[in-house]
């Protein structure tokens, strides 16, 4: 009985983003991405509790803002959710985008040396812009690269998820062992690999970001050093009309141990943050001190055989 509820929500979920994904491609691309950005901010966002998660992660990290500047925080992240949501769905549109935006930085010689001598890069980067353009517009510029991806918990919405990634750029592999070794296959075979690595997970290395232990994956770093590919940040930085980006390829992260490496992402993410703080996603539950622990079942105890039987409390009174 609970499986046929959960999947009937699963279905009335998967109809309704599909209804506000559909009606929003009716319109031309760039009041697209606005329209569905400020549906975002002030409806969707509010509803999914975007501002609680905003407040209590700026609260963890201890910035001091004026009330005014965490209510703008909280409506602006929830504004840059939704735009790459809806970037996701417009393929051709943000492709075509991503095409013609430049990409700059120290590190872009680093990339198309590679491209052009078909080695293995590790490009990382993290929920923050338009995180997408960095994978448009890498393959747009001829490379090739794949991502992994986690699927979906509503399968209904999994699967055109899974399509709408895997239009931008392919391969994508599912996270798991079997995705994880498809996906090292393809690298030691000279491809990209785009990986977003600012999420808290519990088999990641306990590192620092904004001043607080932070667990992040080694995985990224572990490919570079395995298959000597740079590894590469990249990000796309959303302008001030919040359609536009720049993509900066920031110079490969230096070899060290796989724990010094992603250490650096994380303080060039850091500071990247702190100087565009409402175009990262301050919803993510990226401490695990904020994600909310199980309750734990006391033990059942047997009572001594000489302890009498407790008196039956009082009904709670409910007036």
């Amino acid at each position: 009985m609970a499986r046929k509820r959960n999947d009937l929500a699963d279905r009335i979920v998967d109809l309704v983003a599909r209804g506000i994904i559909g009606a929003a491609r009716l319109l031309p691309y760039r009041a697209r991405v606005q329209t569905v950005g400020w549906l975002t901010a002030h409806v969707i966002g509010p509803l999914a509790g975007f501002p609680k998660r905003v407040r209590a992660n700026l609260a963890y990290v201890g910035l001091d803002l004026p009330e005014a500047e965490i209510r703008r925080l909280c409506r602006e992240v929830s504004r840059n959710v939704g735009r790459n949501l809806i970037e996701m769905y417009s393929t051709e549109e943000f492709k075509a985008h991503a095409a013609r935006t430049p990409v700059e930085g120290p590190g872009t010689e680093v990339l198309f040396a590679a491209r052009d001598a078909g080695r293995p890069v590790v490009i990382v980067t993290a929920h923050f812009g338009s995180y997408d353009a960095a994978r448009a517009a890498v393959v747009a510029r001829g490379c090739r690269i794949g991502g992994i991806y986690k699927p979906m918990s509503n399968p209904h919405f999994n699967a055109h998820y899974v399509d709408a990634l895997s239009a931008i750029a392919k391969p994508m592999f599912p996270r798991g062992r079997k995705g994880l070794a498809e996906m090292l296959k393809f690298l030691k075979g000279g491809g990209m690999v785009g990986l977003l690595i600012d999420q808290d997970i519990s088999s990641g290395a306990t590192l620092s970001f904004f001043g607080k232990p932070a667990r992040t994956p080694l995985s990224a770093a572990e490919m570079a050093l395995r298959y000597d590919a740079p590894m590469i940040p990249i990000f796309g930085i959303r302008k001030e009309n919040g359609v536009d980006f720049r993509l900066e390829v920031q110079a490969p992260i230096p070899p060290g141990s796989p724990e010094e490496m992603t250490q650096a992402f994380n303080d060039r993410l850091e500071t990247l943050v702190r100087e565009n703080m409402d175009q990262w996603f301050w919803i993510h539950r990226r401490w695990e001190a904020l994600k909310p622990r199980p309750k734990k079942k006391a033990p059942a105890t047997t009572p001594p055989a000489e302890t009498p039987p407790a008196e039956t409390p009082p009904a709670p009174d409910r007036s």
